[in-house]
């Protein structure tokens, strides 16, 4: 007679014996369901196959010993201040009823555009800041306006007023430098397109570092999201400055995952560190004008 056979796994959950058997039957290794008792289920095989089948088990369990991946937790922060996203918006629609359209004339454009010789030459980076405040006809302000107040208003939802408004000013000024300078002198801009690439980069991230139990291939989710921003609204017009916009995007990107870690969206919470970046920031883009004024 041959050798009975060998118990190799027990269980109450008949889901998990289902599991078991489909394990072994990709391993290719015949077995019985034996019910033990009335709610006790046990996986049999032949005894010179039951190492195998307990490797067979044991190694399944490990590899998706962290699978189904936790469920994100609920974010429930949101800033204090709900309107600083209109706000925003408004101040961009009352100063393009001061400036007016782009004019070689105009006291404000000649004082604030963005001139890269004059910032290479000069010094005068302040035209990174005042160039975002700027517009060249009406088209251009109202699709940074509409698209702006959606895409602002999430961004301080994540990040808070203060982070969220430094964050973005810190990625639109770098990613306007970086465009100067991969562009040379002679090369003139205005408009906060290159912010608004910049919380696209940013809001691409800061979803993919919310979600990146899902897998590793998402990875390249946020930047595809961008690409297709930028394809689709970001390189067509006259005026359109593709370089600006590729580097918003590209900084965004970066800022978001900076400023998506634990330990910055732990200061989220504090009302002071709030409301101080809010005014510092805001307090650049007023500096920066009295500067250029000056």
């Amino acid at each position: 007679m041959g050798e009975p056979p060998v118990l190799v796994h027990t269980t109450d959950d008949p889901e998990e014996i289902r599991i078991c058997s489909l394990v072994l039957s990709a391993a290719d290794i015949p077995h019985t369901i034996t019910c033990l008792s009335k709610s006790t289920w046990g996986i049999a095989v032949a005894a010179q196959s039951a190492e195998k089948a307990i490797y067979e088990l044991i190694a399944y369990t490990e590899e998706n010993r962290e699978w189904p991946p936790p469920r994100p937790e609920n974010d429930r922060y949101r800033p204090a201040f709900q309107l600083l996203s209109p706000f925003i918006i408004g101040c961009l629609i009352l100063l393009y009823l001061k400036t007016g359209e782009w004019r070689h004339d105009s006291p404000w454009f000649a004082a604030g555009a963005g001139d890269s010789t004059a910032i290479l030459d000069d010094g005068q980076y302040f035209r990174l800041v005042t160039a975002l405040t700027l517009h060249a006809d009406p088209l251009h302000l109202l699709s940074n306006c509409v698209l702006g107040a959606f895409l602002l208003h999430y961004l301080f939802q994540l990040l808070g007023n203060g982070i969220g408004l430094a964050a973005l000013l810190t990625a639109a000024s770098l990613a306007n430098l970086l465009n100067v300078v991969a562009h040379g002198r002679d090369h003139h801009f205005v408009g906060f397109s290159t912010a608004i690439f910049a919380v696209i980069g940013m809001l691409s991230s800061l979803n993919f570092r919310r979600h990146a139990a899902i897998g590793r291939t998402q990875l390249l989710m946020p930047l595809m999201a961008g690409l297709a921003m930028l394809a689709m609204v970001g390189s067509e017009g006259e005026r359109t400055d593709l370089g600006a916009h590729f580097f918003g995007l590209v900084i965004g990107l970066i800022a978001g995952y900076l400023f998506g870690t634990k330990p910055v969206l732990a200061l989220r919470s504090s009302f002071w560190l709030q409301t101080i970046l809010t005014g510092i920031s805001l307090a650049i883009f007023l500096l920066a004008w009295k500067m250029a004024l000056s």
